[in-house]
């Protein structure tokens, strides 16, 4: 029988942790406001079910590959880690801060480039779904949407988290800043 409370428990705590998504919806949020932020949530959410749908098609083959890439993955995936935090941690003021990178397609793109959502597909997959639906492709695709609007959701509570708090975030700037910072690299 389908474990449903362990694998949703997973998921919201997965999707509601700091990470990219999180982060920079949180800061969208608040520079633009929670609608001005949702062309990049949009993106977010359909680069994230495409790369929820993909991973869920290749996850056997992953598990095979992963003793040879896991290395070169670790290291990109820290690599953005350690740019986003940098970049969270030196941004000036809402008002003085120019981001081309917060429309739509970024949403998208940065899905890709993810190391966190790779692994919670991964791990709900291997570790909750396949045991039970592995030989079932339209259970799969289901599970692969739910997991992609969970982390959906989140990102816009994120936003809205963002949104809420501009004014408290404008005032102590740097220590938001840093501790955000802090939040990604942890």
């Amino acid at each position: 029988m389908f474990r449903w409370i362990p694998f949703l428990t997973y998921a919201a705590i997965t999707a509601v942790t700091p990470g990219p998504n999180n982060i920079l919806s949180m800061s969208n949020g608040s520079r633009k406001g929670f609608v001005g932020a949702l062309p990049f949530n949009l993106g977010i959410w359909v680069g994230f079910t495409a790369v929820m749908i993909l991973c869920t098609a290749f996850c056997g083959a992953l598990s095979a590959l992963i003793p040879r890439i896991k290395l070169p993955m670790l290291l990109a995936g820290a690599a953005y880690m350690v740019y986003l935090a940098w970049e969270t941690f030196r941004s000036g003021p809402v008002e003085e801060t120019a981001h081309t990178r917060d429309g739509f397609v970024w949403g998208l793109l940065l899905q890709f480039i993810n190391p966190k959502i790779y692994i919670y597909c991964i791990l709900s997959m291997e570790a909750y779904i396949l045991p039970f639906y592995g030989d079932r492709p339209l259970s799969l695709l289901g599970f692969a949407l739910l997991l992609a609007f969970i982390g959906f959701a989140f990102t816009l509570c994120w936003s809205a988290f963002g949104s809420l708090f501009k004014r408290l975030f404008s005032r102590h700037r740097k220590v938001v800043n840093t501790i955000m910072a802090l939040l990604l690299l942890w």
